[in-house]
């Protein structure tokens, strides 16, 4: 089991949120971590820090040697893909070739004042925004229609350092999204906040199966699931630290989501909003995160293991104050060692 690091931290103290972001990941770059995951989020407190994964993983690539850079995720039907080929070039350049993508269609509606015409049919645009994307990173021309309306070829620079971009694509539950990433051969990003461990075993056997069916094979199989992290010499106390962090962390996406109406518009009394909040966060860390001591969080990592999972990326970013997650960052690294076999 491999173990990266993902940043998704809401609110808007973007200097104390960068600073995390940097020391975390020279702290990956040292400590044996896989990869360094950061997000692109739109008009919202949640997710503030990170409207663009190229602007931030370039500054990472320059401060780091080892770690993948990768962005968790581009939103891809908001983009022209000869911007995103570009852009992602640049980043592998600057690293030496350790970049990697997950890609995702977008949910949310506002997100999409930035390319109002591609939200009706996201998914379609995703496939073929995608395929695009990996044609002019291998250096195919496209073409596109110049000022005065005639075609004009054009071919992106710089050229990256990979012949290859790492992909993946970034599934919230959907079995379709699943299937996708199967049938086109890539890495699948996923998490247990929108589908039970159920429904993702079920989601990843029809991965496994759409890779088989297009004749990829189970070499390409890659799966990282994302999980809340905080890990501690002693777990209750660790639970204890992340439970306000983790449950307001919570409640500034409530009105992002497809959530009862009284809810999502804050009708609902403070009282019975927060008791809600810390029932989610108590069966929460049970089942979903990795809150606790190492052995609290083995049993999770064991399981996802069996699923077939290769990778957990750790969101770090919830709420604590940065150098409760650094010190974090330690114990983190012990759990990983731990699990190298695993």
């Amino acid at each position: 089991m491999k173990f990266s690091l993902f940043f998704f931290s809401s609110g808007d103290v973007p200097e104390e949120q960068y600073r995390l972001l940097k020391e975390a990941a020279r702290f990956a770059d040292s400590h044996g971590f896989t990869a360094v995951w950061t997000p692109e989020r739109h008009f919202h407190e949640f997710g503030a820090p990170f409207p663009n994964p190229s602007v931030t993983a370039a500054a990472l690539a320059t401060m780091t040697e080892r770690v993948e850079i990768r962005a968790g995720s581009v939103v891809l039907p908001l983009h022209d893909p000869i911007r995103v080929a570009e852009e992602w070039a640049v980043v592998d350049q600057l690293s030496g070739g350790r970049t990697g993508l997950a890609f995702a269609s977008g949910w949310n509606p506002r997100d999409f004042v930035l390319a109002p015409d591609a939200f009706a049919d996201n998914k379609a645009a995703l496939r073929s925004k995608l395929a695009q994307v990996q044609a002019l990173w291998a250096g195919a021309e496209v073409q596109r229609r110049g000022p005065d309306g005639a075609p004009m070829t054009v071919r992106s620079f710089p050229r990256p350092v990979q012949p290859d971009i790492p992909l993946w694509i970034t599934a919230a539950g959907s079995p379709a999204t699943f299937s996708l990433a199967g049938e086109l051969g890539h890495g699948v990003l996923t998490h247990l906040l929108g589908q039970t461990w159920e429904q993702l075993e079920d989601n990843l056997v029809d991965y496994g199966a759409a890779l088989q069916k297009a004749g990829h094979g189970v070499e390409r199989e890659r799966i990282a699931v994302m999980l809340h992290t905080f890990v501690g010499d002693d777990g209750q106390r660790a639970r204890d630290t992340a439970k306000a962090p983790l449950t307001a962390y919570m409640r500034t996406s409530l009105n992002l989501f497809a959530l009862p109406a009284a809810l999502a518009s804050g009708e609902v009394p403070e009282q019975e909003l927060t008791e809600m909040l810390e029932h989610v966060y108590d069966e929460y860390t049970r089942s979903r995160c990795l809150i606790g001591s190492v052995s609290d969080c083995l049993p999770i990592v064991e399981s996802l293991a069996q699923l077939g999972v290769d990778e957990i990326a750790c969101l770090v970013d919830f709420g604590l104050p940065a150098d409760e997650v650094l010190r974090g960052l330690e114990t983190l690294a012990e759990l990983g060692e731990v699990c190298a076999g695993v």
